[in-house]
């Protein structure tokens, strides 16, 4: 589930980056982003009901900054330098301390 919610915030970012700047304030980009945001919100709840939110929160935040970054990169040609990446390796790094830690 935590995967289903990074996967809906990552889309619902690309879909708010390419709504934005459109002639029109509401376009079909926008509202599929929000929309994304909204159903991402209500798999969250249920990812909070079965683990703690200090385990939760860093996860989906952390994956989707990644995610994000790299559907940026390849999706939009939007340069990421070598310092990025090496935020998201460590980023990375986090998450898996914290969701070994899940298991200790």
């Amino acid at each position: 589930m935590i995967l289903l919610t990074v996967a809906l915030n990552t889309t619902a970012q690309l879909f708010l980056k390419l709504g934005s700047g459109k002639e029109a304030i509401l376009n079909l980009f926008l509202i599929g982003g929000v929309a994304l945001y909204g159903l991402s919100t209500i798999i969250y709840i249920t990812v909070l009901s079965k683990l703690n939110l200090s385990i939760a929160y860093p996860m989906v935040i952390g994956l989707t900054v990644a995610a994000t970054t790299i559907v940026g990169a390849i999706a939009l040609q939007e340069k990421v330098t070598t310092t990025s990446w090496i935020g998201v390796g460590l980023l990375l790094s986090g998450i898996f301390a914290i969701a070994m830690s899940k298991n200790q």
